[in-house]
């Protein structure tokens, strides 16, 4: 009796019989009749954004450039954080006085210990993406490693308006330098981390933070 492996090679190859054995991927052009640019007015794709993330049962907020730092101080005091994980390049402005900042470096990395005790993380992000609620992380300036926004229970992120784009394509083609070209790790986040078991049982937290609050800044 044949293994499932065997199985599965077994109909890999009668699915690629009719390929020529000398044949490469890159030898055959790929149709790709998507649509690669979006062309809606940029308050609406925003505003596409903004509904789409708090669809995902994230908290969403609007949020001026220079109301910023006190939105930010606003947010953590409501919620009662005593300790914030900070990466590298935060503006310092972000950073309330009065909390406990546990910053990430090079040398000394925070310990996943130490993610997982604080009360939350505040990152900047990559892109936000308007077609599906998305925020992207790409390791950038005020982002840091990916366990930053893995480990701690609260994840306070900040999305400037001219980092949103409409379609998913366009985020990719603005992501490709910092994935294929410098290997840094890349990571879509749509809403707080959530799973169902088979009984379709709601719970957060499994693989990432239980709350996510987005602050886009205009």
């Amino acid at each position: 009796m044949a293994t499932a492996k065997e199985t599965i090679l077994w109909r890999v190859r009668r699915a690629t019989r009719d390929v020529p054995e000398n044949e490469r991927p890159e030898d055959v052009a790929v149709e790709r009749g998507y649509r690669k640019e979006g062309d809606a007015p940029r308050a609406e794709i925003v505003a596409r954004f903004a509904e789409y993330v708090a669809e995902y049962e994230a908290t969403v907020h609007r949020v001026d450039e220079a109301d910023l730092p006190a939105r930010i101080a606003e947010m953590l005091e409501r919620r009662g954080l005593k300790s914030l994980v900070v990466p590298p390049l935060v503006p310092e402005a972000w950073i309330p006085e009065g909390i406990e900042v546990l910053r990430d470096a090079a040398r000394p990395r925070l310990t996943n210990e130490e993610l997982d005790g604080a009360d939350g993380v505040l990152t900047g992000c990559a892109l936000g993406i308007a077609q599906t609620g998305t925020i992207v992380l790409d390791a950038g300036p005020a982002q840091g490693r990916r366990a930053l926004t893995l480990l701690p229970d609260y994840h306070l992120c900040v999305v400037r308006e001219e980092q949103v784009v409409d379609l998913v394509p366009e985020a990719f083609a603005k992501l490709e330098e910092a994935a294929r070209g410098e290997g840094r790790a890349v990571t879509f986040i749509s809403g707080p981390s959530a799973t169902s078991d088979i009984e379709l049982n709601r719970v957060e937290g499994v693989h990432g933070p239980r709350a996510l609050e987005v602050l886009i800044v205009g």
